[in-house]
């Protein structure tokens, strides 16, 4: 399904973890992730994959994760084909739960999660082709 409310384009981002191995194996075996490949001795950075979205892993290095800091400064959004048997999985694997299933007034069924290291992921599936505008928001003039 198509959401005109929520894209799903590409975006790369980098994600830093204090523990890089521990957090690939977290990943893999919580959210599903499939591990592309890992380099540096010890490991410095990876890239892992979930569908057709890919993310670059990086060993923090003098910085605070957000666990450390008591908050995260962003929360990264990951589309699934069936986010009841997600949610399910990642709660059976231990993740913790930081917003129960739930569909949105801008069409997506949806729950949130924090990772071992503190940032927050959302998984979301379309449940509605909603235009923004249909749900209260304000299309920009162009």
């Amino acid at each position: 399904m198509k959401n005109r409310s929520v894209p799903t384009d590409t975006v790369l981002p980098h994600v830093m973890y204090q523990n890089l191995p521990e957090a690939i194996d977290w990943l893999v075996k919580t959210f599903g992730f499939s591990e592309h490949y890992r380099y540096g001795n010890p490991v410095s950075g990876a890239q892992v994959r979930f569908g057709n979205t890919y993310l670059m892993l990086k060993q923090a290095r003098g910085g605070a994760s957000p666990k450390q800091l008591g908050y995260g400064t962003q929360m990264l959004t990951l589309f699934v084909t069936d986010v009841d048997a997600h949610h399910c999985h990642a709660k059976e694997a231990g993740a913790t739960i930081v917003e129960e299933l739930n569909e949105t007034c801008y069409g997506e069924r949806q729950y949130g999660v924090v990772d071992l290291d503190g940032h927050l992921w959302l998984f979301s599936q379309h449940a509605q082709d909603l235009s923004p505008d249909q749900w209260g928001a304000q299309i920009a003039k162009r």
